[in-house]
């Protein structure tokens, strides 16, 4: 895969001839419909939809989503219900995709990684963003905007390592990792995010993140800006040419994410990695264009 732009997963996706199966917990809003109706007529898609029946009815016709062979309903009768059996549908290989839709993100992942029926392996979950720089077009990534709130330095090498992997499936060989704090200099204690910043570059180096270039700490501007790098003098092979955003904590990375959206109309990507299927996560906010893409991402990401 060499993926350019955001909108090239869904025609990589398309151009793949794969047929992916999504499980979908809770489908009522149109949106999440629209998306897996384009998807479907892309022909990279068919769809096992869990929850309310009438309300996932009224929705399918709002999005003119046809329910039938490709797009099978299955009734439940509570959030719980719902969650437990979408999840147990990748669980068992009926689906290779769990997609959220209007269920709370605790209780998916609740049952994500339950012991009993869930799909958690050894790696940690994290979720990974792509998007296109407003300044230059280029593909880059952001992590981790969903689920670790306050990752310790452990938590944040496996954050980067599920990043890289990313990265690398979708054509960039060797990511460039920014591991961003408000400065560029150790401020410890004031700023414990730099002093992690540089342990997590540190022990990522010693092999345990392959083939990445990971430094830090890294304030935003320098991370992405080459000019902003040399006014600053702010060396490094990462310093401007970041592909790899790693937020310190989920607030930063989270008002980054909304900011692209809010301020720059980036079209962004997303999905949990690190459990055995990859979990498409919408937020209800995002562009029916963003669900798509999000969708077309983790089927890419799917083994």
């Amino acid at each position: 895969m060499n993926i350019r732009h955001v909108t090239d997963l869904f025609d990589e996706a398309k151009r793949s001839g794969r047929t992916w199966v999504l499980s979908v917990a809770a489908p009522y809003e149109p949106d999440v419909l629209d998306a897996i109706r384009l998807a479907s007529e892309g022909g990279f898609v068919k769809a096992i939809l869990f929850g309310n029946e009438e309300r996932i009815r009224a929705a399918a016709q709002q999005a003119a989503l046809p329910l039938g062979s490709a797009i099978e309903l299955v009734p439940s009768e509570n959030d719980r219900e719902t969650v437990r059996a979408a999840t147990d549908c990748v669980q068992e290989g009926r689906a290779q995709i769990l997609v959220k839709g209007l269920v709370p993100t605790s209780a998916l992942f609740r049952a994500v990684l339950s012991k009993e029926f869930g799909l958690r392996s050894d790696r940690l979950l994290s979720h990974v963003a792509v998007f296109n720089c407003p300044m230059t077009g280029r593909l880059m990534f952001l992590t981790d905007a969903g689920i670790n709130i306050a990752p310790n330095v452990h938590r944040k090498v496996q954050i980067v390592r599920n990043a890289v992997d990313v990265a690398r499936r979708l054509g960039v060989e060797q990511p460039r990792v920014a591991l961003l704090a408000a400065v560029d200099t150790l401020n410890y204690p004031a700023m414990q995010a730099t002093l992690d910043a540089a342990l997590v570059s540190r022990i990522a180096r010693s092999g345990v993140v392959p083939n990445a270039i990971i430094e830090g700490p890294f304030a935003l501007d320098n991370a992405v800006s080459e000019l902003a790098a040399k006014k600053k003098k702010r060396g490094g092979r990462v310093a401007g040419h970041a592909d790899i955003l790693c937020a310190p904590e989920i607030e930063t990375a989270n008002v980054l994410y909304k900011a692209l959206q809010s301020f720059c109309g980036s079209t962004l990507a997303g999905a949990v990695v690190g459990a055995r299927s990859p979990i498409a996560v919408p937020s209800r906010a995002d562009t029916a264009e963003s669900k798509l893409m999000s969708i077309a991402l983790a089927c890419l990401l799917a083994d």
